[in-house]
């Protein structure tokens, strides 16, 4: 279980360092000279646009379309992806994974559980670089599935049916495992059983089937 801030929440609040990075990756002066505060305020509202908090939608973008969208009207020459690279390193971006993660993992994978990681990639991340973020967790997966992979963001369940025909199994034999609405929506569209983890005992309800505090919780569902 990993928290990390949206990519596309930083970007509102950072928007012109994500201009200024791209810019030092451009070929010579030209485009640094070239760019003005007109094109950074529409790259700025570019990236804003892909947000899904903002503008939701279920079918996912790759990053390499997003970062020319919001790069379309300058001047210069540029690599993309290492624009992309470059934005990311500003961020200084880093994951924070919860005390009890690995140990559940662990005593999940020693009773044969099988595992698999949905998640959705910050806007305009690209799978590579996301997996980066928790390396340590990736060896427990049997399967990652991530909204780059299968090319839908939850609540849509099409990452949940790709697991289901990777591991040739059904809805009813499948858990699945967040703290957000959207993934209590994910399992409920899908047909799986559905688990909130809530931290803070807020005593939401999502329609979730089972509600526990941190996965320590998870042996009262399986």
């Amino acid at each position: 279980e990993v928290k990390k801030k949206s990519l596309a929440e930083i970007a509102m609040a950072y928007g012109y360092v994500y201009v200024a990075q791209v810019a030092m990756g451009a070929n010579a002066n030209q485009t640094m000279k070239a760019i003005t505060e007109a094109d950074i305020d529409r790259s700025y509202e570019v990236m804003k646009n892909y947000n899904p908090r903002l503008n939701p939608r279920e079918k996912d973008i790759a990053p390499d379309i997003i970062f020319r969208d919001a790069t379309s009207h300058w001047e210069g020459s540029f690599d993309i992806a290492d624009a992309i690279s470059r934005f990311f390193e500003a961020m200084q971006l880093k994951a924070y994974i919860y005390p009890e993660t690995v140990d559940i993992l662990e005593k999940l994978k020693a009773k044969g559980y099988r595992i698999a990681a949905l998640t959705d990639v910050a806007v305009g991340m690209p799978d590579e670089l996301h997996m980066s973020y928790f390396p340590q967790l990736m060896p427990y997966f049997d399967m990652y599935v991530s909204s780059v992979s299968c090319g839908y963001r939850k609540p849509s369940p099409k990452g949940l049916s790709d697991i289901a025909e990777r591991f040739g199994t059904n809805a009813h034999d499948m858990v699945m495992i967040g703290d957000e609405p959207k993934d209590i929506e994910t399992a409920k569209r899908f047909g799986c059983r559905a688990v909130l983890i809530d931290r803070k005992d807020s005593r939401a309800d999502f329609g979730q089937d089972f509600t526990i505090k941190d996965l320590n919780g998870i042996w009262e569902v399986l």
